[in-house]
């Protein structure tokens, strides 16, 4: 389920990052027939035709429209790295801001949960930002900005929020760290409480949902939830990957609480996962009604994202 659900604005659009989110963003808009600049500080990108890769510091407006002085939607999917966020979210994300402030381009950012922190009910987009986290806080300023200008009438501004990917790669604890033990047949230890339900999100969904509110006005001065499929609990997912890979059974298993705390002396990225244990220890439930209602969005059936998962590593580990 790829396709897209909208037509997208004629014009180049200008997707910035190049991850599991951006590069899909970048395809599904080339294959619908429409010029794409991909800007990374590396010029990498996904290989297609319709797709220009320009080497750029996104954190320059200046460098944005260098790349592409005339968009008619900017893409936000930049990942900056998880311990320097307060560092390099703001010049970015102004830079971005100031790109479809003098352009009129669509600004579409990429987010997430973080700032509704800790709460007892399925999330809503309604719900306050009212985290105090630090890496919270910085996501939060960033849509306040970004919709402030919206209202204001000076730029269209929307924003998608997931919850934690399910994906190949190091973006998810189901990928580079989790398959080839569950394709060996071995034990998968996992992050928090194991059996807490918990909502987890395809990032081709993000990708689709992104562009759909980008390109149409019902989606612009809003933050979205991406459709994502019914929780389970990290336990239940490698269950489901264990029956796809036929492997058997796999033994799941919480990483201790004093392990994590050794990792986090010498990895910052570790030690700042503290700010969110919270997501991982209750249940962590993503409300995704208002886009399939609004926009007739649905995300990519559970078992598809299985497959892919397990089909992503077999070759890998083939004999």
């Amino acid at each position: 389920m790829s396709h897209l659900p909208i037509s997208p604005l004629e014009g180049t659009h200008l997707v910035v990052g190049a991850g599991e989110v951006g590069s899909a963003v970048a395809i599904l808009i080339a294959e619908a027939g429409h010029p794409v600049v991909v800007v990374t500080r590396s010029g990498n990108g996904p290989d297609h035709a319709g797709i220009r890769k320009v080497a750029a510091d996104a954190s320059s407006v200046e460098a944005l429209l260098a790349a592409e002085p005339h968009a008619a939607v900017i893409y936000n999917c930049v990942n900056p790295p998880y311990d320097k966020w307060v560092e390099l979210w703001p010049p970015l994300a102004k830079a971005m801001l100031s790109y479809a402030e003098r352009t009129g381009a669509v600004l579409a950012t990429v987010s997430n949960l973080y700032g509704y922190g800790p709460v007892d009910v399925p999330m809503t987009e309604d719900l306050p930002l009212t985290a105090t986290g630090t890496k919270a806080k910085v996501r939060v300023t960033m849509w306040q900005a970004a919709k402030g200008e919206n209202d204001a009438g000076r730029v269209r501004a929307t924003e998608v929020r997931g919850s934690d990917y399910i994906c190949p790669g190091p973006a998810s604890q189901f990928g580079d760290r989790g398959m080839p033990r569950i394709l060996n047949g071995k034990s998968a230890q996992l992050l928090g409480d194991i059996d807490q339900p918990h909502t987890w999100t395809a990032p081709m969904d993000v990708a689709r949902t992104l562009i759909t509110v980008a390109n149409d006005q019902r989606g612009w001065g809003s933050a979205w939830h991406v459709p994502s499929n019914p929780p389970k609990s990290a336990r239940e997912v490698v269950d489901d990957l264990a029956a796809a890979a036929g492997t058997g059974p796999i033994k799941s298993s919480a990483v201790p609480g004093w392990v994590m705390s050794v990792m986090g002396a010498f990895q910052p990225v570790i030690r700042e996962l503290k700010e969110t244990d919270y997501q991982r220890r209750r249940p962590y439930i993503l409300d995704d009604s208002a886009a399939r209602a609004t926009f007739g969005l649905e995300p990519v059936q559970w078992s598809e994202i299985i497959d892919e998962l397990v089909a992503a590593y077999r070759p890998a580990l083939a004999p």
